[in-house]
């Protein structure tokens, strides 16, 4: 079902679905295909949870991502899922990763940088998914953020009669397996998930042809340092390798040094610098009075994602915050995958307006209407205070990064200011009264 008038490949309607069929811990659709008579409640959830191309080929209209020269059928994803117009490090990224250099990307969170290699690495495969040998691994830090970036892809994937599978602990280990053994092109894994998979002779990374590490930094700060590199031991043939981080410091920078090749670096930022649309807030609030007070900035806003620094005092936030009359979710590693995804789905589509969690959600949402990002307490340095508040200002949007300081956490705040190279300021006092918590931009007038 070619389109050549078009200058479009063959679509493929059902290789790219394997993403969203872990994502709903359903058997992956191939393995379904290859039974004679496939059993109709599989065949029901094919139909009600695949992505859907809704661009016909006679409706395609070229994107902005052809000047940077990606080609037709990848394009036709692109346009098929909505991007028309790349952004900064997107522009900067893709023509470079097209020729075949490794590249080591430096950008802000929220900028845009799974399409900066997820584009490049859909257009430049040549080998064909095997079984339990793919041709391409992206890995990533948290569950969430492999359930994200696969779900990006899979939608443009489609068009490249490509396939995607999101591979990561607390979901069917066993339906991974099979996904595998039918043959996927894309595994998007974090690295534990991986390393299980790896060992029990599941997979196979010797017909690799490319590597992204995406979010490095946060694989390094939380310890994965030694499990990226024996994965990446693991890849033994040719291949490109692509590596996105917030910073390019410390074990990062060991990376770049040790597992790539004279690569070419590509930022749109400065190392410390946060979206140049977020307003940075410092309040000084009571003890008693903190969860009025977020439930107030709440009420000013359409979504708003709180920090805590415990799982306890997560569980207890949340409660709070239901006993005000807040539509509030937690979400934390004591919780079940499946737990946080709905919560996480919850979220996404409205149904609350406050999402409590954990550091373990910080790289891990990627949602583009988060009005603002409330730290509980200030953020232990300036990396976690970045990883956190990125959540909010996304895709040129404003947002909010309000910090709650008590009484004997003012040190911390300057402590973060300078890091942050902001002008030195007390925070400002505020009591859950106050009517500018509900339009946080009175506080700046």
């Amino acid at each position: 079902m070619g389109h050549a008038k078009h200058g479009l490949p063959g679509l493929a309607a059902s290789p790219g679905i394997v993403a969203f069929y872990m994502a709903e811990n359903t058997r992956p659709p191939g393995a379904q295909r290859r039974r004679r008579n496939p059993p109709k409640a599989a065949e029901h959830r094919t139909r009600t949870t695949a992505p859907v191309l809704t661009l016909s080929p006679e409706d395609y209209v070229p994107t902005a991502f052809i000047d940077l020269g990606v080609p037709a059928g990848v394009d036709f994803g692109l346009a098929a899922a909505g991007f028309t117009a790349p952004f900064a490090i997107q522009t900067k990224a893709i023509p470079v990763a097209l020729t075949g250099r490794d590249v080591c990307g430096r950008a802000k969170t929220g900028s845009g940088k799974t399409l900066a290699f997820g584009v490049p690495l859909l257009a430049r495969l040549t080998k064909v998914g095997e079984p339990r040998r793919p041709a391409a691994l992206v890995m990533v830090p948290t569950r969430e953020l492999a359930l994200q970036v696969s779900e990006v892809l899979a939608p443009v994937a489609i068009a490249c009669g490509r396939t995607v599978l999101a591979v990561y602990g607390g979901a069917s280990r066993q339906q991974q397996i099979d996904a595998l053994h039918v043959g996927v092109d894309v595994v998007v894994a974090t690295p534990l998930r991986l390393i299980d998979l790896l060992k029990e002779n599941e997979l196979q990374l010797d017909a690799i042809e490319i590597v992204v590490l995406d979010e490095a930094d946060r694989m390094a700060d939380d310890g994965f340092t030694p499990q990226v590199e024996w994965i990446l031991r693991k890849v033994t043939g040719p291949h490109q390798t692509m590596l996105f981080s917030a910073t390019l410091d410390g074990d990062v920078a060991h990376l770049v040094s040790r597992y790539m090749k004279d690569p070419i670096e590509v930022a749109i930022d400065a190392a410390t610098d946060t979206v140049g649309t977020m307003h940075h807030l410092f309040l000084a609030v009571h003890h008693m009075d903190k969860d009025r007070v977020v439930a107030a900035i709440a009420s000013g806003m359409a979504k708003t994602l709180v920090f805590c620094q415990t799982k306890r005092m997560c569980d207890r936030v949340e409660r709070n915050l239901q006993e005000l009359g807040v539509r509030a979710a937690a979400i934390h590693g004591d919780l079940a995958q499946a737990a946080r995804e709905r919560a996480l789905k919850r979220f996404t589509d409205g149904e609350l307006s406050v999402l409590v969690a954990t550091d373990v959600a910080a790289r891990g949402i990627d949602i583009d209407d988060i009005g603002a990002v409330v730290h509980y307490e200030p953020a232990p340095d300036v990396k976690d205070y970045l990883h956190r508040s990125g959540r909010t200002a996304r895709a040129g949007r404003d947002g909010w990064a309000v910090t709650l300081a008590e009484y004997n956490q003012h040190t911390q705040v300057r402590i973060l200011q300078r890091g942050m190279r902001l002008e030195p300021a007390v925070p400002i006092e505020a009591f859950s009264n106050n009517p500018k918590l509900k339009q946080l931009s009175e506080f700046h007038a």
